[in-house]
């Protein structure tokens, strides 16, 4: 596990080319899919889930597993956009992630709905990776931000696991945007394995919390509490995720599930569960 980190802090400081100068000319090409549209006077969640690290496959799986759970718990069938890049293929390079952020913003109302943007990857002091074959880019809280305001939606919930995360707290939350991330800002995360579904954080927040519990500060809680004691009985200094900002979207997001009416399959249409 020390021998990826030290991979990661290599690879982030031979990051190359600013991010938005990489996304100038193809943003413009929309290469999305159609996204459902949201619904007059009620809250849509739509979800834009990226792995962002190639080389190894555990960031596809945290993006795609991710991307299913949210859409589970927040009625977001057919409004999530997931992109990976990998070993073979480059999907989450900064034109296809500016145009799935323009998709949203294209079909969402930005008063009344919310984006979710998951972001997995290696981190550094100043940023995430972004590695696709020989492309390596440092994603910083400021590309970040120009992501969010790419959507549109005044009210964004932005999910960061990786090393080091908790810059992206410290720099973009604010009332109306809730900033989770696996790790404080002077901390590594850990479960970063090649092969593996989940990182340490992943597992705990989107596999096990948010599972059960879709009020997201209540799921981060329990969450930072699991991957505390996992890393504690493996031997290793806990990262201390970190919740910062979001009072409006909270109280947002549980309106939006006291109002959404869930098919049970075989039954009636009932609230959502939060």
């Amino acid at each position: 596990m020390r021998r990826l980190l030290a991979f990661c802090l290599i690879g982030l400081s031979l990051a190359i080319g600013p991010f938005h100068e990489a996304h100038a000319q193809a943003a413009r090409r929309a290469e999305t899919g159609q996204l459902a549209p949201q619904r007059p006077g009620q809250t849509d969640v739509y979800i834009l889930s990226f792995g962002l690290w190639g080389p190894q496959s555990v960031f596809e799986s945290e993006a795609r597993g991710a991307a299913r759970i949210l859409e589970a718990q927040f009625d977001g069938k057919g409004r999530s956009i997931v992109r990976v890049n990998t070993k073979r293929r480059a999907g989450a390079m900064p034109q296809s992630l500016m145009a799935a952020a323009a998709a949203a913003g294209r079909v969402l109302d930005p008063a009344e709905d919310i984006v979710v943007l998951v972001l997995t990857s290696h981190g550094g002091p100043d940023g995430i990776g972004l590695v696709a074959g020989q492309d390596a880019l440092l994603v910083t809280p400021d590309n970040v931000r120009e992501l969010l305001d790419r959507t549109r939606a005044e009210h964004r919930v932005l999910i960061v696991s990786a090393c080091y995360s908790g810059i992206f707290a410290r720099k973009l939350a604010d009332p109306r945007t809730l900033v989770i991330t696996a790790a404080a800002a002077n901390k590594p995360s850990f479960g970063c394995r090649d092969g593996a579904t989940w990182t340490y954080f992943g597992d705990a927040f989107f596999n096990k919390a948010l599972r059960g519990e879709p009020n997201l500060d209540a799921a981060f809680e329990k969450a930072r509490r699991l991957v505390t004691e996992r890393e504690t009985r493996e031997g290793f200094d806990p990262s201390n995720p970190q919740i910062a900002g979001g009072e409006q979207v909270l109280e947002r997001l549980k309106e939006a599930c006291r109002t959404t009416p869930v098919q049970q399959a075989g039954g009636p249409a009932r609230s959502a569960p939060c």
